[in-house]
């Protein structure tokens, strides 16, 4: 490998990320100017323009984007040789990025990332709370801490806590409107919506042995918010979906009441995912082993 090739590998994704030369130049305590420069003789080099110009931001050709994408391929390569030699005795440090949903993740991930954050002051913790669905790749994140599965065949998951789905209502509720006891009755019931990503909206999927129902339902409130869906059913507008983890307070106060506990419901698990690679980072290898930890039963 040239000896300057590593280092322009490195320089290119960061241009790319930026997707500024001023940005860039600012990154690398260097003038834009020198920046445009660097960038001509690596096209020079290998022969074809990979990025188009223009005033405010730059975009990359067809040959720019695989030129990315192998780049960032190597620098990984890299990354991965250095991590399995030294893995024995690496110690977590550099920047760890962490994505997780905000309820969970005000309430549960922040409090673990500060203990862990005191424990290895060499790592540097950032933490990104989102609803929306993320891309471990191009936003750059370490990994992502969620219910359920997410549909990426490029990430590896480590599960951390089981997490069953249950319906609930509020007392008010079921003594107003009664107890539905198959999955046609709640046809005539009021169902709270929680508008999730790319679900399927309104449509309930219960379990019962082998037998799968999709049920369509409806109601007066919905939102995209889990912690509003759950302060309606608590008021009592309806029955709502929700995870066990989210509910265990209130059932256990008897504020809201299981319904069709017979039935079963698709399983929302909590899991770390994270790209797949053969050594993992010593900042997110261990990070992971503490989560499992601080999860298990």
């Amino acid at each position: 490998m040239n000896n300057d090739l590593a280092p322009d590998l490195t320089f290119f994704v960061l241009l790319a990320k930026l997707g500024s030369m001023s940005a860039t130049a600012r990154e690398l305590g260097v003038t834009p100017p020198a920046v445009t420069r660097r960038l001509n003789l690596i096209e020079h080099r290998v022969g074809v323009r990979l990025v188009n110009r223009t005033t405010r931001r730059l975009s990359l050709t067809s040959e720019g984007e695989s030129y990315l994408a192998q780049a960032s391929q190597i620098l990984d390569s890299i990354r991965d040789m250095e991590e399995s030699v030294s893995s024995g005795r690496a110690e977590p440090k550099g920047l760890l990025r962490v994505n997780a949903t905000p309820g969970f993740g005000r309430t549960r991930i922040a409090p673990l990332l500060s203990s862990f954050a005191h424990a290895h002051p060499d790592v540097e913790v950032e933490l990104q709370l989102t609803d929306r669905p993320i891309s471990l790749v191009e936003e750059a994140f370490d990994l992502a801490i969620r219910f359920g599965e997410l549909p990426d065949t490029r990430l590896s998951a480590r599960k951390l806590m089981s997490n069953r789905r249950l319906l609930c209502a509020s007392p008010a509720y079921l003594e107003r409107y009664g107890m539905p006891n198959s999955p046609q009755q709640l046809h005539r019931h009021r169902c709270i919506l929680h508008r999730q990503n790319d679900d399927v909206y309104g449509t309930w999927r219960l379990l019962k042995g082998k037998k799968v129902e999709l049920v369509k339902v409806r109601g007066a409130v919905s939102s995209n918010d889990g912690d509003v869906v759950m302060h309606w059913a608590l008021e009592g507008h309806g029955i709502v979906q929700r995870s066990e983890w989210d509910a265990a307070q209130y059932l256990a106060s008897g504020r809201l009441k299981e319904v069709m506990p017979g039935y079963t419901l698709p399983p929302a698990d909590l899991y770390a995912f994270y790209l797949s690679r053969r050594n993992l980072p010593a900042k997110i290898r261990t990070f992971i082993d503490f989560l499992v930890a601080e999860f298990a039963p």
